[in-house]
C-alpha cells in the first residue's frame, strides 16, 4: 500500500459515523479528522463575536481541542458558518493537506467523498433514521447533563439535515461509489465492521 491511502466517511448528524471513523482508524493504523470539528471551532469563534470567515482563516488545529464544540449552540453555529464558501474554501486547504499524509487518514464529515477528497480509496457513507439518531443525541446530552426533551432534538436534527442536505455549495449526499452502512438496527461493533470490511477489500 502506497502512502496517502484517503477513506472518506460522509455522514448526517448523529449517525455514528465518528465512532465507526474513530474505530477504523484505530484499527488501522490511520490518522483521524472529525472535519465536523472544524466547522465547530469556527462556530464557537462566532459565538464569541468573530467574523466566520476571518475565523476560518485563522484556525489552528489547537482550536480542535476546546471542550465546549459539543454544546448543541455550537454545532447550531457550525451548521451556519457551513454554509458560507469562503469558509469552506478557507478550510478545504487544512483538510486535503490531512487526507495526502503517509501513512493512511480517514476523514469524516458531510462532504469528504464528494468534495474535499473525491479521489479516496474507499468513500463510505453512514447513516440512519432521523428518529434513531435524534435518539442516540438525546442520550448523549442527557449523559452530559444537558436537558433538551426528544422533541427538540428531532426538531435540531431534522433542521440541520435540511440545511446540510439543501445547501448549494457541497450539499449532504453519499458520493458516487460509496458504500452506504444504515446503522439504524446495527450496533456499534456491527457497524464498524462493515466499514473494516468495505475499506479490506479495497486494499487488497
Amino acid at each position: 500500500m502506497g502512502d496517502g491511502f484517503t477513506v472518506a466517511i460522509d455522514g448526517p448528524a448523529a449517525a455514528g459515523k465518528g465512532t465507526v471513523s474513530k474505530a477504523v482508524a484505530a484499527h488501522f493504523g490511520f490518522a483521524h479528522l472529525d472535519t465536523g470539528l472544524l466547522y465547530r471551532a469556527v462556530g464557537a469563534k462566532v459565538l464569541t463575536g468573530m467574523d466566520a470567515v476571518e475565523a476560518a482563516q485563522t484556525l489552528m488545529a489547537g482550536d480542535l481541542d476546546d471542550d465546549t464544540l459539543r454544546t448543541p449552540a455550537v454545532a447550531q453555529a457550525a451548521s451556519k458558518v457551513a454554509v458560507i464558501s469562503e469558509v469552506r474554501a478557507a478550510l478545504l486547504d487544512f483538510q486535503r493537506s490531512f487526507a495526502a499524509r503517509a501513512g493512511g487518514a480517514v476523514l469524516d464529515g458531510r462532504d469528504i467523498g464528494t468534495v474535499i477528497c473525491p479521489e479516496a480509496a474507499v468513500k463510505l457513507f453512514v447513516t440512519a433514521s432521523a428518529e434513531v439518531r435524534a435518539q442516540r443525541r438525546f442520550a448523549e446530552l442527557a449523559a452530559k447533563g444537558i436537558s433538551d426533551s426528544y422533541e427538540t432534538v428531532l426538531a435540531d436534527v431534522k433542521s440541520r439535515d435540511a440545511r446540510d442536505m439543501e445547501r448549494v455549495e457541497a450539499p449532504l449526499r453519499p458520493a458516487d461509489g460509496a458504500v452506504v452502512i444504515d446503522t439504524s438496527d446495527l450496533s456499534i461493533e456491527q457497524a464498524v465492521a462493515q466499514a473494516i470490511a468495505a475499506i479490506q477489500e479495497m486494499r487488497t
